[in-house]
């Protein structure tokens, strides 16, 4: 397969607050961006361990082959050079202006700015290294930066985002704003009036006001049902969902900034400052881990967000992964979960965990709604070119949980309850290899279950699973379920894996 083009990489750092924080944010050369950890946690203990995390810069440049290029400052190196390589990254250093380290009058910073800037670094940018478009890579609030580029800044002028930006990938960016568990509202309705530090970019208002084009501007502000989070609102041009991927934090317990206070007003269902539901665009590629908003365990500087920014920039096969035609008992006293964690083989992380312990199973349909179901579980961006040494399939590994909670009275009844025990429970382990004698992959499947003695061991010994559907450019296949699964989600439920090309 052709792989993916080393298109350049755009850096937009979050939020920094007020001026002391945007003074110490502007003292680093490459915004955070080169900041590592050592610091992990992992296994059903959730204790630390030591593990060591160059930083997505340092290995993007060691992995990728990317160049870090300064000449007494990136904004000085493009300025002196007439050319660049396509394979490059670049730091949009917006706060400097906003800094008073430098001597100047420092100016208010402004979210709309920030992203006429940033048109105006990746016109720069094309212009010299030629590339067609650039990546986009954003935490938190540069995220937004981001969005209101392609959603307001470029459609205003009459351009097409996806005519400069390849792909988008963020790191717990409050795609629906910063909301908190506690104050009934109160707290961000003084944020939003205050404007303090110019902390309402996160309230409704002013979200609506740097995500929407002049064209579709409701002078009464965002009408009833707005959501923040949509990049998709009807307009001739929306970036398409399907180069669109959010990174979603569940660990708030970790971030201790205002010691604390932060993560205790957000609340747990948070990286400690992003609720998990306002931490994606809905319909957007989306994984979580088990990281916090920033500091000691982050998600920039992890290894978890690295594998999957890696493997989405330059990955070549995506697998969708859905069960379907799924039909659970009929109990109107019952509520069904499921969790799901991925594992890569080779790699010594999770790169996506999905479970009630850390607030974000996936709802499967109610127990009393009739007819089968198709649940979406995760979506997968492999790379034939990272395959671990000796092997010759790109393998991963799917853990399915299924659980019930059971109800009485409208109250959680534990009557018959079995603490962190589920009624399914197995492991999928999935090869796929590109076979050049076939139009498709050739793809291979296994449930944990079914296999004698340790997985590393194991060897699909049988033929490649077929492909159900005769369409070109994409595989699918149906896998069943486990026997023991039958009596939870039906008969006829079925584990469907879908393998397109990517690049």
């Amino acid at each position: 397969m052709t792989p993916a083009p080393k298109l350049p990489i755009v850096y937009v750092r979050g939020y920094a607050g007020n001026t002391a924080g945007i003074d110490t944010a502007v003292t680093d050369p490459f915004y955070g961006f080169n900041l590592g950890s050592t610091h992990i946690r992992i296994g059903p203990d959730d204790q630390p361990c030591f593990f060591q995390f160059e930083s997505p810069l340092l290995r993007l440049h060691l992995d990728e082959g990317y160049k870090i290029l300064v000449d007494g400052g990136q904004e000085a190196y493009l300025a002196t050079h007439d050319t660049i390589p396509q394979d490059s990254i670049w730091i949009h250093r917006f706060y400097d202006t906003s800094a008073t380290t430098w001597g100047a009058s420092p100016h208010e910073f402004r979210l709309e700015t920030a992203a006429q800037d940033l048109l105006t670094l990746i016109e720069t940018i094309r212009a010299k290294s030629q590339a067609p478009r650039v990546h986009l890579v954003a935490h938190s609030m540069g995220g937004l930066v981001c969005r209101c580029l392609m959603q307001k800044i470029l459609p205003d002028q009459g351009c097409d985002p996806a005519d400069y930006v390849d792909k988008f990938f963020t790191y717990g960016t409050p795609h629906g704003g910063i909301a908190f568990d506690v104050g009934f509202g109160v707290l961000e309705r003084l944020r939003d009036i205050t404007g303090i530090n110019g902390a309402d970019i996160f309230g409704p208002q002013r979200m609506y006001e740097y995500l929407t084009p002049k064209s579709d501007v409701d002078p009464g502000g965002p009408p009833a049902g707005w959501d923040a989070r949509s990049m998709s609102p009807g307009g001739p041009s929306d970036f398409p969902l399907g180069r669109v991927f959010c990174l979603i934090g569940t660990d708030p317990t970790d971030y201790d900034v205002a010691h604390g206070l932060s993560a205790a007003t957000v609340g747990p269902r948070s990286d400690g400052l992003v609720q998990i539901d306002n931490a994606y665009v809905p319909g957007a590629y989306r994984a979580y881990v088990h990281r916090s908003h920033s500091g000691t365990y982050g998600l920039v500087n992890s290894e978890e967000g690295y594998q999957n920014l890696r493997r989405f920039l330059f990955g070549d096969r995506k697998v969708e992964t859905t069960l379907v035609d799924a039909l659970l008992p009929q109990r109107p006293d019952t509520t069904w979960q499921a969790e799901v964690l991925l594992s890569v083989r080779g790699l010594q992380i999770v790169t996506h965990e999905q479970t009630t312990a850390q607030w974000c199973p996936i709802q499967l349909p109610d127990g009393a709604a009739a007819g089968t179901a198709s649940v979406p579980l995760v979506t997968t961006f492999l790379n034939s070119a990272l395959l671990a040494a000796g092997a010759d399939t790109m393998r991963y590994a799917l853990h399915l949980r299924i659980l019930s909670l059971h109800r009485c009275d409208g109250l959680l009844s534990f009557k018959d309850h079995l603490e962190q025990t589920a009624d399914f429970d197995d492991i999928l382990v999935i090869d796929v290899r590109a076979d050049p004698s076939a139009a498709g992959p050739a793809v291979s499947a296994t449930w944990n279950s079914a296999i004698t003695g340790p997985i590393s061991a194991y060897r699909p010994d049988g033929g490649a699973l077929d492909d159900e559907n005769p369409a070109a450019g994409i595989w699918v296949n149906d896998i069943e379920l486990p026997a023991t699964a039958a009596p939870i989600v039906g008969q006829d439920a079925r584990i469907r894996l879908t393998v397109t090309p990517w690049n």
